[in-house]
């Protein structure tokens, strides 16, 4: 058969194309694959070891212009639920964040035209005065749009915000790297060019990132693999991304669900099938999470013997998944448990997967 051809080729270290990554979304053997994304992870990895983080996903603001047809957490300006949280809410959520042994908080929020750069540098500078923590902040669109409204270039952006205590950038709002269908999902977002040009520039100024990609929306697998070619592309240039974060799109409350009648979320087989080609065909990524907030803790551990190696955030907060009614909850006694039950070493690390005690 055409796909045990090319799964013996990854196996054997070759680049696999985007046109044969897209011949393995036709495989029935699910197992096989499987075992050939946990070959190829524990070859580059050595040890049985998963990786975990503990942080909080901070949503400094839910107000936001950029109307995306798939997101149930934005409110717009004079809503009765739009916030914009204080300094000193902000100050309380990483105090809590600390106190549970957490050293990293993810720090994102919607498109708010009041929120220039001098919001963003003066909550950057007061946050490290106070506190000794990683500041995993605003994904690209957020660095477009604040660009944009500053009347900035990306790179003073960038600048500024470095400057100010800025560590590393999240992968979020790469949605689907193809621009016919951000059209569809997300047309007053960044476009494809506009997120890579991001992280190219983030890289060269030696701030890492994650990439992320959200599936199972309005695109096929051929556009999937377009995303996947692009971030590999990039990841050869700069090698500035420490991890691949895929998840699959909540319907539930969005507007994208009920305009296509997305009542049946992407099942947990295309969720494992996904994640195992993202494996085989990113093979300049070391690191692979699995999506255990949206996909719950079963199929999140199924992921580790998919080409999983991290299981990412406990997640002390998260707002914009649980927003579509998606709930799932993991202490990190409750992480522990899941990667020890499945043959592995848990190992709490940072965000450039540096392993910390």
């Amino acid at each position: 058969m055409m796909e045990n051809k090319i799964l013996e080729k990854a196996l054997n270290g070759e680049r696999i194309s985007p046109e044969e990554a897209v011949r393995l979304f036709e495989t029935t053997d699910m197992l096989l694959l499987g075992n050939i994304a946990s070959r190829i992870s524990r070859k580059k990895l050595k040890e049985r070891v998963v990786t975990y983080i503990v942080d909080r996903n901070i949503n400094y603001t839910n107000i936001c212009i950029t109307d995306c047809a798939f997101c149930a957490f934005y409110r717009k300006e004079g809503d009765e639920e739009a916030y914009v949280h204080s300094f000193e809410t902000i100050a309380g959520k990483i105090e809590e964040t600390i106190a549970m042994g957490g050293r990293q908080i993810l720090l994102q929020g919607g498109h708010n035209i009041n929120l220039k750069i001098d919001y963003f540098e003066g909550l950057f500078r007061r946050i490290k005065e106070r506190f000794d923590i990683h500041l995993h902040a605003l994904s690209p669109p957020e660095i477009i749009h604040t660009a944009k409204i500053s009347k900035l270039t990306v790179v003073d952006t960038l600048n500024r915000l470095n400057d100010a205590g800025l560590d590393s950038i999240p992968g979020g709002g790469a949605e689907i790297l193809v621009d016919r269908v951000r059209q569809k999902i997300s047309p007053h977002k960044c476009s494809t060019r506009e997120w890579l040009d991001v992280m190219d520039c983030a890289h060269g100024m030696n701030i890492p990132t994650t990439a992320t990609m959200m599936f199972g929306h309005v695109e096929n697998v051929e556009d999937r693999v377009e995303h996947l070619r692009r971030i590999r592309d990039q990841q050869d240039k700069t090698m500035g991304f420490t991890a691949f974060i895929p998840w699959p799109f909540q319907p539930g409350r969005t507007e994208l669900g009920l305009d296509h009648d997305m009542t049946s979320q992407v099942t947990g087989l295309d969720y494992l099938k996904t994640l195992a080609i993202s494996r085989i065909f990113l093979d300049n990524f070391d690191n692979l999470q699995s999506s255990w907030v949206t996909q719950g803790p079963k199929v999140g551990q199924m992921a580790l013997y998919y080409g999983a190696n991290d299981m990412g955030s406990t997640m002390l907060e998260e707002n914009v998944v649980r927003a579509a009614g998606t709930v799932h909850c993991l202490n990190e006694e409750d992480i522990r448990r899941i990667i020890t039950d499945s043959g592995f070493k848990p190992q709490r690390r940072n965000m450039r997967y540096e392993r910390v005690n």
